[in-house]
């Protein structure tokens, strides 16, 4: 009898190393990185070793494989998924961070790409990077990733307006810190974040 193993396994033979820049594992950069400087070999594995503490500080995990985020770059299993990073073409200060999810239904886009921001712009986020702002949009393969965005657009402008990364309401949602109007349907409908 052969043992199969299973999918979600973590095996280390499934992963890539941190240090490395492998192009076959990662996501096309999509157009939110369109016009910009994409980071790629060591200035890519670079970040996104800073991303991996960044993550673990603030506990953005994959609850579908039970790991850091950052480690879904690495996993080789998913070859088109994960970040990709570009420096933004007018302003040097800025990042751009694209997250592409394994599925284009994938119900943990919001939670995920959200948390993710406030890991990267949060001041007690782990340990600092040159960036003033890291920016993060999803790709446009997910079906919500126009809802998605729109949320983290506006996230992105409470932060820039008050320097400071807003915390979600006591239920978990962005509502309150979007700005938006916390009895509209539309405003909480999907996944929400406790991160």
């Amino acid at each position: 009898m052969t043992l199969v193993p299973r999918p979600w396994s973590s095996d280390d033979d499934d992963f890539d190393d941190y240090d490395a820049f492998r192009p076959a594992t990662l996501p096309e950069p999509g157009p939110f990185l369109d016009g910009h400087a994409v980071l790629t070999g060591r200035d890519h594995a670079a970040f996104h070793r800073l991303t991996r503490a960044c993550f673990e500080a603030r506990t953005v995990y994959d609850v579908t494989f039970g790991y850091n985020l950052a480690r879904l770059n690495l996993d080789t299993r998913h070859p088109d998924a994960g970040y990709r990073y570009a420096v933004e073409a007018d302003d040097p200060s800025v990042l751009r961070a694209e997250f592409t999810p394994t599925t284009e239904f994938c119900p943990q886009s919001d939670t995920l790409a959200t948390a993710s921001f406030r890991a990267w712009n949060a001041d007690d986020a782990g340990p600092p990077h040159e960036f003033d702002l890291v920016r993060v949009r999803v790709a446009p393969m997910h079906e919500a990733s126009e809802r998605i965005n729109g949320r983290l657009v506006d996230l992105e402008g409470s932060y820039r307006g008050s320097g400071s990364v807003p915390e979600a309401d006591a239920d978990g949602t962005l509502a309150a810190a979007a700005g938006a109007d916390a009895t509209d349907e539309s405003a909480t409908d999907g996944p929400s974040t406790p991160f």
